[in-house]
């Protein structure tokens, strides 16, 4: 079957969804939200960051980028879906190929429409007090809030092939993004900055502070996330389904 058929049907299979299109949602609402909240005292912090904090809620929209990636891909090893679709195409590699287009294509136009959105409220909430972020700065967090957020989800799709199981999946990774990546963060020094979090955060903040830069940290995200994938495509290949 010729590839865009196949990418076709892979994204009817996600737009039919419920979850999957209420994960898409929550991740620009969770993201707009908390950066709102986080910008009412931000300015007080003595450590701040006028483009962090226009995007400080993308630490929780990206939980909802995670639950996004690792549903569509868990979906295929529950009730035998998985032989279905081999059966549809017979080529494993081009299955996989494009089941990780139909998820990173969605989460990168939401996660631009995240980005504008998280910068816009951003913006209307620290501009009253003349401490938001640049138009200019701001547009480059909004394009990279866009970029790390669909990566995260392609992270957790690669992972969830390896795993076939969406809950271990987000049972690895939202835990460490919200408890081990900090941890790690003040005992060991620069290793951290590598870790895909806080690399490809290193975009949303106006001067980062780490050993990466804006889209170096952006490329470090991506490595973590094509080595996930290549995982999950040997795994898909390999194993039965």
């Amino acid at each position: 079957m010729p590839f865009v058929p196949v990418l076709r049907s892979e994204w009817i299979k996600i737009r039919a969804l419920r979850p999957l299109v209420g994960a898409l949602a929550a991740m620009v609402l969770a993201t707009a939200v908390f950066s709102a909240l986080a910008g009412l005292d931000a300015a007080d912090d003595p450590e701040y960051d006028p483009l962090f904090s226009a995007f400080l809620g993308v630490n929780f929209g990206q939980i909802a980028a995670i639950a996004f990636g690792a549903t569509a891909f868990s979906s295929e090893f529950q009730g035998g879906a998985l032989r279905v679709s081999l059966a549809a195409v017979p080529d494993r590699s081009r299955w996989f190929a494009a089941k990780a287009l139909a998820v990173g294509g969605p989460a990168l136009l939401v996660g631009l429409l995240t980005g504008i959105v998280s910068l816009l409220v951003g913006k209307a909430v620290l501009d009253v007090e003349d401490s938001g972020p640049t138009w200019s700065a701001g547009l480059r967090g909004a394009v990279g809030c866009g970029v790390y957020l669909a990566l995260m989800a392609l992270l957790a799709a690669g992972l969830t092939a390896v795993l076939r199981s969406g809950v271990a999946t987000m049972s690895i990774l939202i835990p460490f993004l919200l408890i081990v990546s900090f941890v790690v963060g003040d005992v060991s020094g620069g290793v951290a900055d590598f870790l895909p979090d806080r690399a490809g955060q290193a975009v949303l903040h106006e001067t980062p502070d780490g050993s990466l830069g804006p889209w170096s940290g952006l490329a470090m995200t991506g490595a973590w996330a094509a080595a996930a994938l290549l995982a999950g495509a040997r795994s898909v290949r390999r194993r039965d389904a």
